[in-house]
């Protein structure tokens, strides 16, 4: 535990959020007055603290520069009507945040770490919520090794931050894909499930071939046979067959979304008919070839729900014939909308009101 939840905090002199026009802003490109910080040393968790943004010292020798001792996750704060600031399930970041870290020998992050050192940046960063359609602030939590040491071992060592970054949508436009039968993100055994920074590093090569080829993302298949599907790039993938949704069923090679949970869980609420199993690439691409595919998404805290127009496969093209949102994406994304910004009652428990 924590030597004591009395958070430091040491605020900006000036804000820079005059400085924004909310009416134009890029995703990942401006950061909030504010950081938090923990660290952990001798078994423990010490100094927690709000600082103002601004760069780390960091050694050369760090763990994480030469070996990816790094893990993150995504989720977002929304402006209710009302002026309130919320959060939508923060506390499965906080879980899934440390499945991630026992999978590379990090430490448990405290619940009380993690939500009240939120809480605290929110309150104080509150204003830098924006209240535009498709807006929101998009939260970064993330852990490292802050060991010096060039050397193959557990570190001793970790810095966990949370930054913040007022976002707009991060597609803007319905996606072309095409489906992976070469490289690999993971395989079994691997650390598919985990919100590690390599994953994302060994995926950049393949991704930059497909954007080549006119491709925004790619449809991610088992790195054993090349068989099944499992994930696009930025997201978990959903597809509508003879009006069924039908999701690939988690295993330990790719992420088990927040998002991903939302919409299973928002489906069935709503009577829809889904499915969660074994998708082969055979299968899709006769949906795509005889046309009894009528939808295919994308959902994950970045993208949100993402329209997929086009899914390519060893050279074809297979047009989707709702490509920019069909009826079962568009009951789904207003739905799950409605729910994170206030303007419908939440059935699920899944908003957390900052105070």
């Amino acid at each position: 535990m924590v030597e004591t939840l009395n958070i430091e905090i040491n605020k900006v002199a000036e804000s820079r959020l005059s400085q924004v026009d909310f009416n134009n802003i890029q995703f990942g490109k401006i950061y909030s007055d504010h950081m938090f910080r923990a660290d952990y040393d001798q078994g423990e968790w010490k100094r927690p603290k709000i600082e103002p943004y601004g760069y780390l010292p960091i050694s050369p020798a760090n763990q994480t520069l030469h070996y990816g001792v790094s893990i993150f996750e995504g989720m977002k704060a929304y402006k209710h009507q009302d002026g309130s600031v919320a959060l939508f399930r923060p506390l499965e970041n906080q879980k899934r945040l440390n499945r991630s870290a026992e999978r590379l020998c990090m430490p448990d992050l405290p619940e009380d770490i993690f939500m009240e050192g939120l809480t605290r940046l929110m309150q104080l960063d509150k204003n830098w919520v924006p209240n535009l359609p498709d807006t929101a602030l998009y939260i970064r939590p993330f852990m490292f090794s802050s060991e010096e040491y060039v050397g193959i071992k557990i570190s001793e060592q970790f810095t966990f931050l949370i930054i913040t970054s007022p976002v707009g949508a991060y597609y803007t436009n319905p996606l072309k894909v095409k489906i992976e039968m070469e490289f690999a993100r993971a395989v079994k055994g691997g650390t598919g499930y985990a919100k590690a920074a390599g994953n994302y590093a060994g995926a950049l090569y393949p991704s930059k071939l497909a954007q080549q080829q006119g491709y925004q993302q790619l449809i991610w298949t088992d790195g054993q046979e090349h068989k099944y599907i499992e994930e696009a790039g930025t997201m978990n993938l959903f597809f509508v067959i003879n009006d069924t949704l039908v999701t690939p069923e988690l295993t330990d090679t790719f992420l088990p979304g927040i998002t991903r949970d939302s919409i299973i869980k928002l489906s069935k609420h709503l009577g829809f008919k889904i499915e969660e199993r074994k998708i082969t690439v055979e299968e899709v691409v006769d949906a795509l070839k005889s046309k009894t595919m009528t939808e295919a998404f994308g959902v994950g805290t970045a993208a949100t729900l993402t329209s997929i127009s086009h899914i390519g496969y060893k050279g074809t093209d297979y047009e989707m014939p709702n490509s920019a949102g069909g009826y079962f994406s568009s009951q789904l994304q207003n739905n799950l909308e409605d729910i994170k910004t206030g303007k419908i009652v939440d059935p699920f428990g899944w908003i957390h009101k900052i105070t």
